[in-house]
């Protein structure tokens, strides 16, 4: 069996006293007897999974041990009075990770929640596999933006704030177990808990967590450091003892005199923190005025107060060293109140007020918010705020959520607003590069280089070959498969061919085009333009007419410019609706009828259709109002408030004259257009075709199929309301790209 140290209860054997262990992880998380059950069975199986792979590998390396590394990040978690799913995922997570357990034995034994909570934490994981070197001998720069987009990758992965609070706690025990590691891998875990996991902490608010991790990784990473400011505390510890047990004997006093119920005790000033103000301030360690530092703990916010005028009665204030985040919490949600005072000795002495329920929200964040209620919600999402912060606002809202609707805390149709507005992907050498969302491989091929963009052949998303325009998710990892030579194709820089989604990718794509020889753009310019304009059924076409509208000198000039991306398809396109509008006469259906009122500018109804249209006078709707239409008889549709009280007395009396309308924009040209859509007929396909038309927003008047039982094909005619040929020119793209479509045309209307 599997022997455990001395700091946990053993039986005679050296083994864990399961049951007295068990008592201990109910008391501090306060389980009930269920839980408890479930989390003894999650004991057991880790348990029994090192003991076979003991067996089997005949070695036991200290230090090593899944189970007892399970043990501790239970007890991590257990004082953070986390639920008992998750207790269970991070006693079973090393196990799984290193391989001596599987997912689906989890998931048979345990459930799938708790093989769920187990693989969020392995995904968050990717950050060790994957990430770069972000060591001294890189630029600081450099250092500094890579560590944020890991941290921002880190935390857009996370759907479950379980998931973040176990891997804190797996990377705890981590960096306590590096001190017997050797140099080079407890400074590769220090580097990584000190630009990953200790930020998260922080945000995350669970202060105590975010303090160790930030010592232990300084203590690795500046040994010299941290040992001169660690000789120096321990060399002022006796007296500043002696000093700080005089002052709180004094605050009891003065708190039982003002008949105040609180708690005062000395709080330990961390070493990280006392080295990066002296870095920050330019100081010494004898101006750090907070070695010496009392907290005050109270039941209520105007106790606070009163314990602040207290103190600085007994003591006069420094100027300047006063800060109130309980008026201005910190981004992260911190409240309390600091202020330093010269002491008596004429010391300088630091003061921290805060109520109990500030006090567990500084040590512990997120999970204080399942043991408080009516906690401060202003620490929600803020106008202004990017997608990251937004995430991390989220985060804290969750359990917010669950002490107003009761329940699993964090149940899991509890997902996440899709708020991030960046993505964050991995090269294959594991570098964090950052795109906006909706970016594709293409775009990233020219974030990375503008020569990998113009040999880009093909692209790999986790070893898996996609399309050119397919749309990355963020943790994906990239591949760019590269030509000899450069060879941009000119359909990457059409907009409905969805290929390059960033300006920046797309002025590249131009400028190599500019480049080029003139023959060659205007041969690819006339491909182009003959290509779209067949495809939109536009024949005759006065093409030398077009090129003077477009301001160029000949048609020429209008294929080099298009062959050259100088202009775009959609532009020639727009220029040719106009041509067609003006000389064609193309027949417009008006999809909404305009109304006058009063004298003021025309407002605009959907669903009368061309019925006259009349603004009721009984309440006078105004735009942004909810409406209806009644159909009157022989003066068209009157409109209506919803909650007018002659719109309520017809609805009931009258319903089949009931209409239902709502406001919209002044109307634009819309045309009635025919698609003809060939294909090979599949299951499906009519569902794809009209999924996809609903994507763009475009309105189905009519369809007809005809099939072809011996060939398998298919034919579609369908009548939609097109804006404009850009327009059509993108929706035809669109079908063509189907699985299965020969091909997607306009028919002329006869």
């Amino acid at each position: 069996m599997v022997q455990v140290r001395k700091n946990y209860p053993r039986l005679a054997d050296g083994t864990l006293d399961r049951e007295a262990w068990l008592r201990h992880i109910q008391a501090m998380a306060k389980l009930d007897g269920g839980t408890l059950v479930t989390l003894r069975k999650a004991v057991e199986i880790s348990e029994e999974a090192e003991r076979k792979a003991i067996d089997a590998e005949n070695i036991w390396v200290e230090g090593t041990s899944s189970f007892l590394t399970g043990l501790e990040m239970v007890e991590i978690l257990a004082d953070l009075q986390i639920d008992g799913e998750a207790l269970c995922a991070a006693m079973l997570y090393r196990a799984v990770r290193e391989k001596r357990l599987s997912l689906k034995t989890v998931s048979e034994e345990m459930g799938e929640t708790i093989a769920k909570l187990i693989r969020g934490v392995l995904q968050m994981a990717v950050i060790r596999n994957r990430s770069a070197d972000t060591g001294e001998e890189n630029q600081s720069g450099a250092v500094e933006e890579h560590s944020e987009n890991i941290r921002r990758m880190l935390v857009a992965l996370v759907d479950d704030v379980r998931v973040a609070l176990i891997k804190l706690a797996e990377r705890t025990c981590a960096i306590r177990a590096a001190k017997k590691a050797d140099e080079a891998k407890r400074r590769r875990v220090a580097r990584e808990v000190a630009d990953v996991y200790a930020p998260l902490a922080h945000r995350l608010g669970i202060g105590h967590i975010k303090w160790e991790l930030e010592d232990l990784a300084f203590r690795y990473l500046e040994p010299d450091d941290y040992m001169q400011i660690a000789r120096l505390l321990d060399e002022k510890r006796l007296a500043r003892q002696d000093y700080i047990d005089d002052v709180l004997s004094l605050l009891r006093s003065e708190l039982s005199k003002a008949e105040i119920e609180g708690e005062v005790f000395g709080r330990a000033k961390h070493i990280y923190s006392i080295w990066r103000k002296m870095r920050r301030k330019n100081i010494g360690f004898s101006q750090v005025y907070d070695i010496r530092a009392v907290r005050i703990l109270v039941p209520t916010v105007r106790d606070c107060y009163a314990v602040l005028g207290i103190v600085h009665n007994l003591w006069r204030n420094i100027p300047n060293e006063f800060d109130d985040y309980i008026a201005s919490p910190k981004d992260n949600g911190y409240r309390s109140l600091h202020t330093a005072v010269i002491g008596p000795e004429r010391k300088v002495l630091e003061v921290q007020i805060r109520t109990f329920a500030m006090h567990e929200e500084a040590e512990y964040g997120v999970c204080a918010h399942w043991r408080y209620k009516g906690t401060d919600k202003k620490s929600g999402q803020l106008e202004g705020q990017d997608g990251y912060e937004q995430k991390i606002s989220w985060l804290r809202q969750v359990l917010d959520w669950h002490e107003e609707v009761g329940g699993n805390p964090l149940q899991e149709d509890l997902q996440a607003s899709d708020v991030d507005t960046r993505i964050y992907v991995f090269t294959p050498d594991g570098h964090v590069v950052d795109l906006p969302r909706g970016a594709t491989p293409l775009d990233f091929a020219y974030r990375i280089h503008t020569e990998i963009g113009h040999r880009c052949r093909g692209a790999k998303v986790d070893g898996r070959i996609v399309p050119l325009n397919h749309e990355l998710q963020t943790a994906n990892q990239v591949e760019i498969l590269t030509g000899k030579r450069e060879a941009p194709s000119r359909d990457w820089i059409s907009r409905s061919m969805g290929y390059i989604t960033t300006s920046r990718a797309r002025a590249k794509v131009i400028h190599w085009f500019k480049q080029q020889a003139r023959d060659q753009n205007v041969a690819e310019g006339r491909t182009i333009l003959d290509g779209e304009f067949k495809q939109l059924a536009l024949v005759d076409f006065d093409f030398e007419k077009l090129a003077k509208k477009l301001n160029m000198h000949s048609l020429e000039d209008l294929y080099a410019a298009v062959g050259a991306g100088d202009i775009g398809v959609g532009q020639v396109l727009n220029a040719a609706q106009r041509m067609v509008k003006v000389e064609r006469g193309e027949p417009v259906l008006s999809l909404t009828a305009p109304v006058a009122r009063d004298g003021q500018a025309d407002v605009y109804i959907d669903g009368v259709g061309n019925l006259l249209t009349q603004i009721a006078r009984c309440c006078s709707p105004v735009p942004g109002d909810d409406i209806m239409g009644y159909i009157t008889q022989g003066r068209g549709v009157s409109i209506h408030r919803k909650d007018c009280a002659n719109m309520l007395r017809m609805q009931s009396e009258e319903p089949e004259r009931i209409l239902q309308v709502e406001w919209a924009e002044k109307p634009s040209d819309v045309y009635a257009v025919e698609i003809m859509v060939e294909a090979y007929d599949r299951h499906g396909l009519l569902r794809d075709v009209t999924t996809m038309l609903d994507s763009q927003r475009i309105n189905i008047t009519a369809m007809q199929t005809y099939s072809n039982k011996h060939k398998h094909t298919v034919d579609m005619v369908i009548t939609a309301e097109i804006h404009n040929f850009e327009e059509l020119s993108h929706v035809l793209h669109r079908i063509n790209q189907l699985p299965n479509v020969a091909s997607a045309k306009r028919r002329i209307l006869h």
